[in-house]
């Protein structure tokens, strides 16, 4: 660490939950320090877990000074400025609205919450502690990859004239073979919601940043495939990825292994979402596409330094959408990184998401995306949900 660096004030952080977010956000906060022009000395302080051993495993693994089996005790801390919530839905907004009440600055996964209720609280409890200097933010990640950075300023500059369709999908197939154990993303009381909520928030939330139109209705449908799978078996030691051992015994699937449904933004377009985690042979396609009157753009985060642009104002005889390799210093977020060409990975936007918070309370201001972003996509969510239960009828948000 330079001289300079170790003249910056001070953050304490403390992240709650581990398995793979917990390695994602724990990389992004060992880097963070070290990109661009810093402005904090960030301290990893502790984590926190259900099970002391496993906590203090995962803290040594992913370099945190400490583990811990309660997450109150770091919000008592004084050496403690920054709450990074990475556990199930159920308990964010416990973690979060104790954290904010306490006078940390909290960032949380997402989906925000399990229900629009604890949305709501949630969003209460941010507001409040920003009039008193505290910061939130939820974490969607994709906002903060420099091709969808890109797409948007094409957007706002007009590129594309009026926006008039969307369609987005979210594609994954990790729980195609029913064997797969029952974890806590595949259990409504943990969740809240399964590939909708799980996946599907990005989508909703990438699209209505892009085009800058909000949801104001929906219509979809949601399936579960695999009604019953065998339950988890007892882990011991940290986990970095979504698997899973299976145990002898069976429990019920109580959320959407898919959903499908539409919408109108409120700038006219029409959008068109699907969310699976059962799509045999995708392992992470999320793709977006949006069509104006004047041009399109089309993104594939399997191809993530990639934008292609068609402009309509060029002739037809020349014409074709074009690629652009989101690289260069000049596209949202990569200044920092490596010479142009020199592609950027999954792990970077978490960088960018940490920067963006950073830079909110360095400088006074509430950071984007907030809590109350987080609430709109949850009640987006939900009148999909209502929608389902209802036989796809049309459901205002």
């Amino acid at each position: 660490m330079s001289a300079d660096q170790n003249a910056l004030p001070e953050l304490g952080v403390a992240v709650v939950g581990h398995s793979f977010m917990g390695a994602v956000h724990s990389h992004a906060w060992r880097s963070v320090d070290h990109v661009g022009t810093p402005r904090f000395r960030t301290r990893r302080v502790a984590l926190a877990g259900r099970d002391a051993s496993r906590a203090q495993a995962a803290a040594t693994q992913f370099g945190w000074e400490e583990g811990v089996d309660d997450w109150r005790s770091l919000i008592e801390r004084d050496d403690v400025q920054v709450i990074d919530i990475l556990t199930p839905g159920d308990s964010h907004a416990e973690i979060a609205i104790a954290a904010l009440q306490a006078g940390k600055h909290v960032i949380c996964e997402k989906p925000l919450a399990k229900t629009v209720e604890e949305a709501q609280r949630m969003t209460e409890a941010a507001q409040a502690a920003a009039a008193q200097g505290v910061r939130s933010m939820v974490a969607f990640n994709y906002r903060q990859v420099p091709a969808i950075g890109l797409a948007k300023q094409l957007v706002d500059a007009g590129r594309l004239g009026e926006v008039r369709q969307v369609r987005a999908v979210y594609l994954q197939d990790w729980i195609v073979d029913p064997d797969f154990p029952l974890t806590w993303r595949l259990q409504k009381d943990r969740s809240g919601a399964g590939a909708l909520g799980d996946i599907g928030s990005h989508i909703i939330d990438a699209a209505q940043f892009i085009t800058g139109q909000r949801l104001t209705g929906v219509s979809g449908t949601v399936e579960t495939f695999v009604k019953r799978r065998p339950l988890e078996a007892t882990r011991t030691g940290a986990n970095t990825g979504l698997g899973a051992e299976a145990s002898s015994e069976y429990g019920d699937v109580t959320v959407d292994d898919a959903a499908v449904f539409f919408g109108r933004g409120d700038g006219g377009a029409l959008m068109t979402f699907e969310a699976t985690r059962m799509a045999t042979g995708r392992k992470n396609g999320m793709r977006i596409e949006v069509n104006g009157s004047k041009g399109s753009i089309a993104f594939d985060f399997e191809s993530m330094n990639e934008l292609h642009f068609f402009d309509g104002s060029i002739p037809a005889a020349e014409n074709g959408f074009r690629r652009i390799l989101a690289t260069e210093p000049e596209h949202p977020g990569v200044a920092n990184w490596w010479p142009a060409g020199h592609g950027l990975g999954y792990d970077h936007p978490f960088v960018h998401e940490l920067q963006e918070f950073l830079g909110a309370i360095a400088d006074g201001r509430d950071p984007s995306p907030s809590f109350a972003d987080g609430l709109q996509v949850q009640q987006v969510l939900e009148a999909v949900q209502r929608s389902a239960e209802n036989n796809s009828q049309y459901t205002e948000i």
